[in-house]
C-alpha cells in the first residue's frame, strides 16, 4: 500500500472509517454491537466491583471518570486507567490501556514532558490498541467536519511527532502496542510505524498482532479471561 497522502479522499475515508473492515457485520451493525458490549461490560463490572461513578476531574460536562475498586479494597493494588475510542467525540503504580483514539490519548500522556508541570507520574507500563498516532491524515477525512482541526493543530497532537530520545520515563515504562488483524491498513501501519518510533527513541516496546478480531472486538473481548490480549495485561502487571 502507498503513503496516505497518494490516496484518494473516498480512499482515505474508507481507511479511516474502521466499521467498515469487520468481517463479522456490516458497518452500522458491528458499531452497535460494540456499544452493547461495552455496556454488559460496564454492567457486569458495576456489579461485581466497589464503584465510585462519574467522578470529577475537571469542570466540563464530559471531565469525568468511572472508578471501578476490588470489592475488598484492603491492601495495595496496581491501578489501570482505560481510555476508550470513538475519535475523541463518542462513548464519553499506574498503567495506561487506550483504545483507538483512546489509544492517541494514552500516547499523548506518555509523550508529555511532565516535568513543565512539576511531577513525575509513575507510568509502569501502556497497552495501546489500534489506536492513531498521525493526525494529519484525519484533516483530509470526515472525522474532521466535527473536529476542525488544523495542520497545526494536528501535528502538535501527534504521537509520532512528539517523541524524543530523552524521555525520562522510558526506561521504566513497558509499551504494548497492539493492533487487529481485521483493522484497516492505514490503522496497522500506523500502529507498525509507531511502534518503531518508540523503539527508535529508545522505549521498551512490543508489537502484537491479533488474529481474528476487528476494530472493535480486539478490546470487546478483554471481558475473557482466556483473551490473549487480557494475558497480556495481567502479565505486564504481575512483573511490576
Amino acid at each position: 500500500m502507498g503513503r496516505w497522502q497518494d490516496m484518494s479522499g473516498e480512499e482515505l475515508e474508507e481507511q479511516y472509517s474502521p466499521s467498515r473492515w469487520s468481517p463479522r457485520l456490516d458497518p452500522d451493525a458491528v458499531i452497535e454491537a460494540h456499544e452493547e458490549a461495552l455496556r454488559a461490560g460496564t454492567q457486569r463490572a458495576r456489579t461485581t466491583t466497589h464503584a465510585l461513578l462519574h467522578v470529577p476531574y475537571g469542570h466540563g460536562d464530559g471531565e469525568k471518570l468511572d472508578v471501578y475498586l476490588p470489592a475488598d479494597p484492603s491492601g495495595t493494588f496496581p491501578v489501570l486507567v482505560y481510555i476508550h475510542g470513538g475519535y475523541w467525540q463518542c462513548l464519553s503504580g499506574v498503567y495506561l490501556c487506550g483504545h483507538s483514539a483512546g489509544a492517541h490519548l494514552a500516547a499523548m500522556v506518555l509523550s508529555t514532558d511532565w516535568a513543565e508541570y512539576g511531577v513525575t507520574p509513575d507510568i509502569k507500563g501502556a497497552v495501546l490498541v489500534s489506536g492513531v498516532y498521525d493526525l494529519e491524515p484525519i484533516l483530509h477525512v470526515y472525522v474532521n467536519d466535527a473536529l476542525n482541526m488544523s495542520r497545526e493543530v494536528a501535528q502538535r497532537n501527534s504521537p509520532m511527532l512528539c517523541l524524543t530520545g530523552a524521555v525520562p520515563a522510558a526506561a521504566a515504562c513497558e509499551v504494548l502496542v497492539a493492533m487487529a488483524q481485521y483493522d484497516s491498513p492505514e490503522f496497522r501501519r500506523q500502529s507498525q510505524e509507531y511502534c518503531q518510533a518508540l523503539r527508535s527513541a529508545g522505549w521498551t516496546v512490543s508489537l502484537l498482532d491479533l488474529a481474528g478480531v476487528d476494530h472493535f472486538d480486539v478490546i470487546e473481548k478483554l471481558s475473557q479471561d482466556s483473551y490473549i490480549l487480557t494475558q497480556v495485561i495481567l502479565n505486564m502487571i504481575s512483573r511490576a
